[in-house]
């Protein structure tokens, strides 16, 4: 049996057990509302034998050899969906697909939500492009170089700008129609102050054990009952990002520096590994789906705080952070404009146009090519399209969050 063959019968399994379970589900909330004390004789959930099926019984062997091969030869999007859906099989594969599908920094692929909160591979970055909607206010993050022409990008993430009294909200969200803090596809937010100048990086889960407590302000928007039990309904603070006044309103872009919370300044060295969260709690969306069987139950990650990050003991406690600046841009005699090269990834001119390098200490023993090695870069190439390209050690959840803050007006630092 060929693996098209093979994958074909599994998304075929998993749309008849996610029938069965609308259908049982149906019956349950019918039954609900029937006023009878009579207990039924007929069990309306028989799930447990379908969800295993045949497919669960293979051999450990044959079942690493075909994700293993579903793996590597599924490399992008939307191919990679079928990596997904052998996730989605039962319990027994998606635990054999977790351990063969490496993190963005080991394989340079993106695959499941939790790869979005994970470092970008070292040497070559993740290319992404964002597409803004000046109606509805929201801001998509797709994976890829350009938009493609049939509309089949991929989403990653997307984000929602608020007007708040005192600044501004971008909520960040895994899908583009649900922006609520209690919606099991939070991720996070950004918060500016009022004048714009000053951001905050909150993530819905702490960076690690001994994390930055949650926002005061924003765990007091839920009372425990009212929270989802699958989602944080705190904000872990894991960055700043700070755009420099400018007073004297003299020429040039803007000048911006990014404090790192959750990442040292010793991932950048030689030997250095940044914070790499393991899992996620359980998700289930449109984007990564998973079995429709295994909504309701028991989630299968571990959302315990010490599995969320694999870090030194040492890191947790009061670290250096890495701290990124915007590189300085050379100014062009000819064209009478400050230019920056983006290797053919930017092609118009924009004060929102950045890239981001390390800031460090000459006693941190940090190479020169390191030091000019770009971590993050952003920039316009159409009208509300701009190109987001990041690597280690920030994830896109991060990066996309410091492009958002370039979007945001700022009269006091032009």
């Amino acid at each position: 049996m060929s693996f098209k063959s093979i994958v074909r019968e599994l998304k075929e399994m998993r749309d008849g057990i996610g029938s069965l379970s609308r259908r049982s589900a149906e019956s349950k909330h019918w039954h609900s509302r029937v006023k009878s004390h009579v207990v039924p004789d007929v069990t309306l959930n028989p799930l447990e034998p379908v969800q295993q099926g045949q497919w669960a019984h293979l051999p450990p062997e044959l079942l690493l050899d075909i994700i293993h091969r579903v793996e590597e030869s599924e490399t992008s999007w939307p191919a990679r969906t079928v990596v997904v859906s052998c996730a989605s099989v039962c319990k027994s594969w998606r635990a054999v697909t977790k351990e063969i599908v490496n993190t963005p920094e080991q394989c340079g692929r993106l695959t499941f939500p939790i790869s979005l909160k994970q470092p970008g591979p070292r040497e070559s970055p993740i290319q992404c492009f964002i597409r803004r909607n000046r109606e509805t206010s929201t801001y998509l993050l797709y994976f890829g170089l350009v938009p493609s022409e049939n509309g089949t990008d991929k989403l990653l993430l997307a984000a929602k700008k608020i007007r708040r009294a005192t600044g501004i909200d971008f909520v960040i969200s895994l899908v583009a129609n649900d922006f609520s803090r209690s919606s099991n596809t939070y991720v996070g937010k950004l918060r500016s102050n009022f004048l714009g100048t000053k951001f905050t990086i909150c993530d819905n889960q702490s960076p690690h054990q001994a994390g930055t407590q949650p926002n005061g302000r924003s765990s007091k928007r839920f009372h425990t009952k009212q929270a989802s039990p699958r989602v944080s309904a705190g904000n872990y603070t894991v960055g700043t990002i700070a755009y420099e006044l400018n007073v004297l309103r003299t020429r040039g872009p803007r000048r911006m520096n990014c404090t790192m919370n959750s990442i040292p300044v010793s991932a950048i060295q030689e030997g250095g590994t940044a914070p790499t969260p393991t899992s996620l709690p359980q998700i289930i969306d449109e984007q990564f789906p998973l079995s429709p069987s295994l909504k309701g139950k028991a989630p299968i990650i571990d959302v315990s705080s010490t599995s969320l990050l694999e870090m030194p003991v040492q890191s947790q406690g009061l670290v250096e952070p890495l701290v990124l600046k915007n590189k300085a841009p050379r100014w062009h005699e000819q064209l009478q404009c400050w230019c920056l090269n983006f290797k053919g990834r930017v092609t118009v001119a924009s004060v929102k146009n950045f890239q981001l390098v390390a800031a460090v200490d000459p006693s941190h023993n940090l190479s020169t090519a390191e030091q000019e090695k770009v971590i993050l870069q952003f920039g316009k190439i159409g009208k509300d399209i701009f190109t987001m390209d990041y690597r280690y050690p920030l994830s896109a959840f991060q990066a996309f969050a410091i492009c958002l803050s370039s979007f945001d007006t700022k009269p006091a630092c032009e």
